[in-house]
């Protein structure tokens, strides 16, 4: 019972992560849960399902407003960062939006964590912080960078500060299968980017999972990164359409799969740790830890020094068609 008693921030927190986090912590029973995030609407919905409680509060704001996120953080022991601007054409063109957000939001929550003297932050950070070729990407490098360099710059302050880097979310706002059922059920042309991209995916409960571990094992500055599973594009777009066919009894061979080539900034292929990165991380059987540029000689238990190499979907064999059916069936994805 981690959280039994505490109180924790979640900004972000009617996102589809910050809601599976606070579901989950309201069951270690919190003294109280405050939930900041700028959409009032998300905000009435999410009280309207959960219903009246005392361990909850509603705060709106915005990460950009340094004022108001310090007043959120009073008396306040751990705060889970999972707010931003993350979809890649938006961040393209709209760059200084994204830097508003997701760098000086972020300066904003480590000043703010400082001064009210929190006790430990996550930062969620992405895949496409790796090697970054789109804005959003270099934004939440920049990001994960500012929180690795908080450890070691806060002066007297105690607050331990760590990131976590996620793949695709299944489920989460922005996924690819909410738009593809849509299109096949609206029986427009699926839109593909390419079919031989490859991507890291993850359920909602591993990434919820691994932002609550990162919290309770971090001891300052690291990066950790969940092992999972690499999904080829094509299996990914012909399993939800056979899925989507049989429940809502659509003809298979009138779904018109169109390729339009990748956007701007996007890659074929993402990788969660560099050469450089694995030189110095630690593994565990179901993660790799980065430790903190700066950090001194930190060991974690049942760990082992990881192998020298990258950690890309290009180089990490995919699940089998068949498996990603099984994952679209059990996460209740159709």
């Amino acid at each position: 019972m981690f959280f039994k008693g505490k109180k924790i921030l979640i900004i972000g927190g009617t996102g589809t992560i910050g809601r599976s986090l606070l579901k989950k912590i309201l069951l270690e029973k919190p003294e109280v849960v405050r939930v900041f995030s700028r959409d009032e609407h998300k905000q009435y919905s999410l009280q309207n399902q959960l219903g009246k409680r005392t361990d909850i509060r509603y705060l709106i704001g915005d990460v950009r407003d340094f004022d108001r996120v310090h007043s959120a953080m009073q008396n306040i022991d751990f705060v889970f960062h999972t707010a931003a601007m993350k979809h890649v054409p938006a961040c393209e063109y709209n760059p200084f939006e994204a830097v508003l957000t997701n760098i000086i939001g972020t300066q904003n929550v480590i000043k703010a964590s400082i001064a009210q003297n929190v006790k430990k932050v996550v930062f969620t950070s992405t895949d496409k912080a790796i090697s970054p070729t789109n804005t959003y990407g270099a934004t939440k490098l920049t990001a994960e960078r500012l929180i690795s360099a908080a450890q070691y710059n806060k002066g007297t302050g105690n607050t331990i500060f760590a990131s976590v880097r996620f793949g695709n979310v299944l489920r989460s706002r922005g996924s690819v299968i909410p738009l593809f059922i849509k299109q096949i059920t609206e029986g427009k042309s699926v839109t593909v980017t390419d079919q031989n991209m490859s991507r890291f995916m993850m359920t909602l409960n591993q990434a919820t999972s691994l932002l609550i571990k990162a919290l309770q094992e971090s001891k300052g500055g690291e990066v950790f990164v969940l092992k999972m599973p690499v999904i080829n594009i094509r299996d990914l777009v012909h399993a939800v359409t056979d899925e989507v066919c049989n429940k809502y009894n659509i003809k298979k061979n009138t779904v018109d799969i169109q390729e339009i080539g990748l956007r701007t900034g996007e890659k074929m292929y993402e990788e969660l740790m560099t050469i450089e990165e694995s030189a110095i991380a630690w593994e565990l059987p179901d993660m790799f830890i980065i430790p903190g540029m700066y950090s001194k000689c930190q060991t974690y238990p049942n760990a082992k020094r990881c192998s020298l190499g990258t950690y890309s979907s290009e180089n990490q064999v995919p699940i089998s068609f068949e498996e990603v059916r099984k994952m679209i069936i059990e996460n209740n994805l159709i």
